[in-house]
Order: structure tokens, then sequence, then C-alpha cells
């Protein structure tokens, strides 16, 4: 292989444009270590060039990375590893969750590969090839050897079995009948709304002895902790003891985190689905049928879309795309939900008569949903007494204490408040079929996929508001999502005949495979995401076209 170093310091002086030569050419950084510039900058001041990292020969056999959830957690490990030392690379290691990114990924025979970004060094648009040689040749050898292959192995070795624990968990959830698990001793609070690490001095969460399960974990052994039951289940309490707080760890539950971060054992099922209330939004051909029993102008719920929707018909809308991707629990905060969508009371329903009233209120639903379609339903309700009447359990959070009083709000529920149910069965869901045309990530004859934030995903020509996704973990997530989209129309996934279940069972297969085999080299830091965030990502292109709706989508 040529010499990097010699390489670039040939290059000095040159135009900037020469860092291109680079591209696609195999240097040896050490034995075992090479290294490939895979996109190069345009200029000094355009994003980061990436170049990619293979290691060959490295000690992490002895971690037993045969299955695929130790190998995202050994990456994980390793991205942070790197991360946290000061260099001119940057490794995107993502927050307190453990998902798989293209930043740095372990393969089946314990290899490894990362994928630094890097600005190239270029004053007045020249080449600094010794500025670049010293960085390349000299700093990112180090970075690799010391801080990737040179970790503790015991420290290594610990986190990814946490990771595994939490993992197998999870798995463990349908078996024993449960949504989720929380285990004892769980901090569940955060620092702050932009610190997602644990709150110091937090009341640690201790399960009610109603709930309480033990579970048999490969590496950490019988643990006991909070079993939430399928069904419907009501947390109630007073504002700022603890409900909205226990709901967040469940949506935050559907992924794995880091050792230290206080929910490493609080698990959700992988299909749980956050549900609220999104003024504004855009909603394409969506059976609200359930939800809405007439609309204004004649205009058909069962076939519904706007430009704009309402925080109720916005609502109605994300359930029912929840369960149109496979969602089997629905996560709801009364304080982020249209209020005329969860409930309507007894007075208001004397006021206003059911005539009058197109809406058909969550709280007349959830039944069903659970009974007839086999989803689960988690409610934080602070105001809505209503629900206690469909309540399997009813959970009360006191100063971040939780204790079971279904009892006491069955005593509370016997008492007639006069109102009367506005509707019983939830309906079959019906799958839309997407067309792969209204589907464009090209902008100006070039894909344009990134994100800013968690608020943003730039497709095409369009920005997607994805703000009320909040089950998105990071912007590389997001950016993921987006590449999704890309490869499910690129591969033929969706193709203009299957319906958008279908779509994302194929699409489910290969997020499964090796990030690069769906991103199409993208230069950008991605997160693998879930089948829901895609499915949510799509919801909201306001270009989005549906060529039809079948009765062959099913709430599961």
């Amino acid at each position: 292989m040529p010499d990097l170093r010699e390489t670039l310091e040939r290059l000095d002086g040159a135009p900037y444009a020469r860092y291109r030569s680079l591209t696609g050419r195999d240097f040896e950084l050490a034995p075992g270590v090479g290294a490939v510039l895979r996109h190069g900058q345009a200029d000094p001041y355009a994003p980061p060039s990436r170049w990619e990292v293979r290691c060959t020969r490295t000690p992490f056999a002895a971690l037993d990375v045969g299955n695929p959830v130790r190998r995202r957690a050994l990456a994980s490990f390793l991205a942070r590893s790197a991360a946290a030392v000061r260099s001119p690379f940057r490794i995107d290691a993502g927050g307190q969750e453990v998902v798989q990114r293209s930043s740095v990924e372990v393969l089946a025979d314990a290899s490894t590969v990362l994928r630094p970004a890097y600005h190239l060094p270029g004053p007045r648009r020249r080449v600094d090839g010794y500025g670049a040689a010293a960085d390349l040749a000299g700093d990112l050898p180090r970075l690799v050897l010391d801080h990737v292959l040179g970790v503790d192995l015991d420290e290594a070795r610990a986190f990814v079995d946490a990771v595994e624990d939490a993992d197998h968990l999870r798995s463990l959830l349908p078996g024993l009948g449960l949504v989720a698990f929380v285990a004892d001793g769980s901090v569940l609070p955060r620092a702050s709304g932009v610190d997602d690490h644990p709150l110091p001095g937090a009341v640690p969460f201790t399960s009610p002895d109603s709930l309480r399960v033990e579970v048999d974990l490969p590496h950490a052994g019988r643990v006991p902790g909070m079993g939430l039951p399928t069904g419907v289940s009501v947390v109630v309490g007073g504002g700022f003891h603890g409900k909205s707080t226990l709901l967040r760890a469940l949506e935050a539950g559907v992924h794995d985190h880091v050792p230290g971060d206080g929910r490493e054992l609080v698990v959700t099922d992988p299909g749980a689905a956050a549900i609220r209330a999104e003024d504004g939004r855009a909603v394409t051909r969506v059976d609200v049928g359930a939800f809405v029993s007439g609309l204004p102008g004649g205009l058909d719920p069962r076939d519904f879309s706007t430009a704009d929707a309402s925080g109720s018909t916005s609502q109605a809308a994300a359930t029912l795309e929840a369960l149109e991707a496979g969602a089997r629990v629905l996560l709801v905060d009364e304080d982020t939900a249209a209020t005329n969508l969860m409930v309507r009371d007894a007075r208001m329903q004397e006021l206003v008569a059911k005539a009058s009233e197109p809406l058909n209120p969550f709280v007349d639903l959830v039944r069903s949903l659970a009974d007839d379609h086999g989803v689960s339903t988690v409610l934080v309700v602070g105001s809505s007494g209503d629900y206690l009447d469909v309540a399997d359990r009813v959970l009360l959070m006191e100063s971040y204490r939780c204790t079971d009083v279904t009892d006491r709000a069955r005593e509370v529920a016997r008492r007639p408040t006069g109102r009367v149910a506005e509707a019983g069965t939830f309906p079959a869901v019906r799958a839309r079929v997407p067309d792969p045309r209204s589907v464009d990530a090209t902008a100006k004859g070039r894909r344009r996929v990134s994100a800013v934030g968690t608020d943003t995903l730039r497709f095409g020509e369009h920005d997607v508001d994805v703000r009320a996704v909040r089950q998105f973990t990071d912007a590389a997530q997001v950016t993921g999502a987006g590449l999704a989209l890309d490869h499910a129309v690129a591969a033929g996934h969706l193709d203009g005949r299957r319906t958008l279940p279908e779509v994302l069972d194929l699409l489910d297969a290969d997020l499964a495979g090796p990030v690069a085999g769906w991103t199409g080299g993208a230069p950008a830091d991605v997160a693998v995401p879930r089948r829901h965030e895609v499915a949510a990502a799509l919801d909201r292109l306001r270009a989005l076209r549906v060529l039809a709706l079948r009765p062959d989508g099913t709430a599961r």
C-alpha cells in the first residue's frame, strides 16, 4: 500500500480539490489497520470528509461477539471510548441509548470498522499536506490503537453484558404477559429537559408489591421489579409527582441504555409507540373512522386527508398510523393529548348532543383495542377520571413513589357519573399503499437527507417536522429514518403495490444488516431507526401520496 504520510506531503500546496485524489485508495495505518477516504470535502468549509478505518486484528473475539446484540453493544462502547478523546476526529457516540450506528461497527469475525469525520485542513483553499499527515498518519493511528483496540476488555465486557441483559429482559416480556418492566432501584428522573443523564439524588423506583415480579438475567442474575401487564394501565397522581417521568422512561425503554443511566433495566415492548396531538401536521388518506363519525362538507373520515390537522384529528391519525405500522402498545400522556378526543364527560354529553359531536372519545375505544386487537395502552391522566371505568389497573405516583390503587379506583368508579359510552368497537385498521413517486429524496439532482436535531428531517425538497415523534433518540436516527425511506424506494420495497406494513417488514430485514448496506454510502452519521419512527417520518412528509387503502391492515 502507498504510504499515507508521504502521499499527503507530496500534495502539500496543491489546490484543495486534489484531496479527492485520495478517494478509494487503501492506506495502512498500522499492522491490521487500514484506512480509506470514502468522501472528500469539496472545500474547507463543506461538511467534513469521511474516512473508513478497518481493523482486522482485534482482541474482541474474547468478548463473545457471536450475536448481533453483543456486537451492537461493543460498537457503542468503542464509539464512546474514541469520542471521549480530544482529537481532530469526530466519532458519533450518541446519547444514553445503545443503538447501532454507522460510526463504529463490529462484525461477526470481531473485526471493527470506524467511520470518523475529519475536516481536511486547507488554508487559502490549498492542501495542507503536512497538517493532514500529522493528523491522519499520526493522531488517527494512535486513536485507533490506544482507544479502540486498546480498551480495557473487562470494562468492555461489563458494558456488553449489561446491554445483553436488557435485551434479554425485553424478549421475556411477551411470555410473562407484560408490556414493560421497571427494575427496583431504577432512577427515572432526568437531570433536565436538555440533559438525559440521571438526576442526582433522585428517588429510586420501587415496585408495588402487587406488580412485583422477578426475572432471571444472563449476567445480573435474579432481578425484582414492576411488571406492567398487558391491557389498560392508568397512571394518576398530582402534578410534579412523577407520572410523566414514568411514561417517558417507558417510551425510552424500547431502546437499551448505557450502564449508569439509571434505566438500564427499564424495558418496554419494542412495538410501543408514543401518541400525542400535533396541531398543523399533514395527514394523508388515513382511515380515522374509529374516532370520527362524520366530517363537515361531506368529507369521508374513512379516507381522511388534511394539510392542517387539528389536535383531535392529528391524534386520531397518529393512533391509526401507529397501529398500521404494527404498534402493540400505545403510550399516551393527557398533557400532550387532545382533550376532546380523550373524553366527553357527562355534563358535556348533556349540553352537546351526540348527534352534534362527530368525535368518538378514546375512553370508549381503549377497551376494545385491548380486548379485540391485543393492543395495550398506558395512559397518564390527571383529570380524566372516566378512565377509571375502563382501566385494568391504576397506579398512583406520589413523590416519585409508585402505589397500586386499583381497588380504591374501582370503588370510586362505582359511583355513577351519568356518562354514557359513545362508541364500543374499534374496527380493523386499513393499510395504505404509498406512491413511491412521492417519496423522492432528491433536490436539484442530488440526494438530500439530513437532520436538524430531532426537530426536522430534510428529505429531498421537503423539510419534515418530526418534533412530535418523541422516540427518536438523536439527529443521527432522524437521518437514518430518511435514508431508510430512500432505500425502501431504491430497493423496490416501496413499489406502489405493497402496503406500508409490507414495506416496513422488508425494511426491517435490511436494517438488521450492516449500516452501509442500506445507507448507500451516505457521508453522514447514521443511527438505525425503528420501523415506527420510519413510518412516522413518512406520515409527516407533505409530499406523500397514497394510491389505495386496503382492508388488510390489523391492529396487532
